[in-house]
């Protein structure tokens, strides 16, 4: 009982003499409180527990007459035992000391960090890793907030991880009310917190304002900045396709029309300018900058000199990237089927993979291809809302043309020729591993009026994975723009985009803060040290 007053004084102790500390940290005076009072209480115990011990403590210190101590001869002050116990115990705080120091100089140098969120919000996705490793200028971020911003910290860390990864990339935070030379020069509001991403000094500066400062802002400026003239995408128009912007409403209760206004941002975040093209009204000229053709959701049927203004493009090494609709026939069949690919009729379905809805084609089969590499080993799946089956055509195309699956059903899929809401198959409709995507090419250097060595085509049996409901679907997107990247031999932007991360993080008020802050700094810490005391108390008393 004792033994168990003393552990109970050793921690009342050092209960009551840290409660100021606990004061100093947490800022909160009723923990405080509550420790020194608990500390009283403890070593309370301790008195109760070895109150006559105590009142005999010098009758047993005083030397008995005739002893050894009182004719001068004193005893070991303490055993070899207990001498072995004190030297280990310092010797393993020394050893653990050590250890702790240099754990730390080694992760000072080396700087390495986890990133253990559920969403990896602390990781820079493969798109900013690639593109920071393809600046081709040194890029300069100045961002232009307050000290106390709320902000301020969260875009100060995110440089610093773009700056690590690349010493291409640099920083600094500016006052803006400190700096007005600089806020002029880049044409800030007064009063006005951005951030702004220069390339080059001088008469060859260039520069962007983030609208929003996020990983997605940062490095699709980065792309728009680092890339050497932009690249022109016309959208085919005129026969119902998708069109780039939503037309007005004509009232409240109509719908909201869909459109490729999404994608066009996306477009234009990575470097393209996109722009609707009317063959028709442009007399069937396809223009020379073009360096990719779109058509996205056709649904009437194409003219004869439409049809041979695309494929005179294609003969002389324009890139095309087709998205069949479901139940259109635009009567693209002569163009597509010379570049190796042909649209089935009816839609796609598994009712293996998605037995709730069948129609629905969810897929994880890729393709060896570059477009899709990177997708097949992240094993990503990709969604398609209303799919037409692709066939890859090897009699009859034009010279020089290979083409080859990018994305496929699984094995248990069929093309439904007579789509209800009940489909099975029947005999005669095409089954099994059925490609959705098709990737073309044909060597062009010769071609009279050439644009490019190499014609690329593209074609997807599906074109709603493109209007705005449904582009927020990361693989459908990746895939997509990855298919824009390689149809006009960008290759640096095949990569995975920063996704639109859900918020996996917490507010945390000053109360909360406190809490925190009392049990790591102040109760985990002391709750150690009173292990230990305890243990040595343990020890001694043996």
């Amino acid at each position: 009982m004792q033994t168990l007053g003393k552990i109970l004084g050793g921690l009342g102790l050092l209960a009551l003499l840290s409660s100021p500390v606990t004061l100093l940290i947490s800022g909160n005076s009723t923990y405080a409180g509550i420790k020194a009072l608990v500390g009283v209480a403890l070593i309370g115990a301790f008195v109760a527990t070895n109150y006559h011990r105590l009142l005999n403590a010098d009758a047993k210190r005083a030397p008995k007459p005739g002893s050894e101590e009182a004719e001068g001869h004193h005893p070991m002050p303490q055993s070899s035992r207990a001498s072995f116990f004190y030297l280990s115990s310092l010797l393993i705080a020394v050893v653990g000391a050590g250890a702790l120091g240099a754990a730390n100089f080694i992760a000072a140098k080396r700087n390495k960090t986890w990133d253990l969120t559920q969403k990896k919000i602390y990781s820079l996705a493969p798109q900013t890793l690639s593109t920071l490793k393809e600046l081709k200028e040194p890029m300069r971020a100045i961002g232009f907030l307050t000290a106390g911003h709320r902000d301020y910290e969260a875009v100060e860390d995110l440089f610093k991880r773009y700056a690590a990864e690349s010493d291409k990339f640099s920083f600094e935070m500016k006052d803006p009310a400190r700096s007005p030379d600089l806020a002029a020069k880049y044409q800030l509001r007064e009063g006005q917190n951005t951030v702004v991403l220069v390339r080059g000094r001088g008469e060859n500066e260039s520069h962007t304002a983030l609208s929003v400062v996020s990983e997605q802002e940062l490095t699709n400026s980065l792309v728009k900045l680092n890339t050497v003239g932009e690249q022109k995408v016309y959208f085919v128009v005129g026969h119902g396709e998708w069109p780039l912007e939503a037309p007005p409403t004509l009232g409240p209760e109509d719908r909201e029309p869909q459109s490729l206004a999404e994608l066009g941002r996306s477009l234009s975040q990575e470097g393209y300018t996109a722009e609707e093209l009317n063959l028709v009204e442009k007399r069937h000229e396809i223009p020379k900058d073009a360096s990719l053709l779109v058509i996205a959701g056709a649904k009437a049927p194409i003219t004869e000199p439409e049809r041979n203004a695309l494929r005179a493009f294609l003969d002389q090494g324009g890139r095309l990237l087709y998205f069949a609709e479901a139940n259109a026939d635009p009567g693209l069949d002569p163009v597509l089927s010379a570049y190796g690919v042909q649209v089935d009729q009816g839609l796609v379905v598994d009712d293996k993979l998605n037995p709730l809805n069948p129609y629905v084609i969810v897929s994880p089969f890729f393709g060896d291809h570059e477009m899709t590499r990177i997708l097949k080993q992240l094993r990503l799946n990709v969604e398609l809302p209303s799919a037409r089956g692709l066939s890859v055509v090897r009699e009859g195309t034009a010279e020089g043309v290979t083409a080859s699956p990018l994305v496929l059903t699984s094995p248990f899929a069929w093309v439904e020729s007579t789509p209800d809401e009940r489909p099975s198959l029947s005999d005669g409709e095409k089954a099994g591993a059925i490609p959705l995507v098709v990737a073309s090419t044909r060597n062009t250097s010769a071609a009279k009026d050439k644009r490019f060595d190499e014609a690329r085509l593209v074609a997807f049996g599906d074109s709603e994975l493109l209007v705005d409901a449904n582009w927020g679907h990361e693989a459908n997107r990746n895939l997509v723009m990855n298919a824009f990247a390689w149809a006009s031999q960008q290759v640096t932007k095949i990569t995975i985009r920063p996704p639109d991360r859900d918020i996996s993080t917490i507010d945390i008020d000053e109360p909360m803060l406190a809490r925190i802050r009392f049990i790591s700094m102040d109760l985990l810490p002391l709750s150690l040290i009173g292990v230990g005391l305890a243990i040595w108390l343990l020890r001694r008393s043996k």
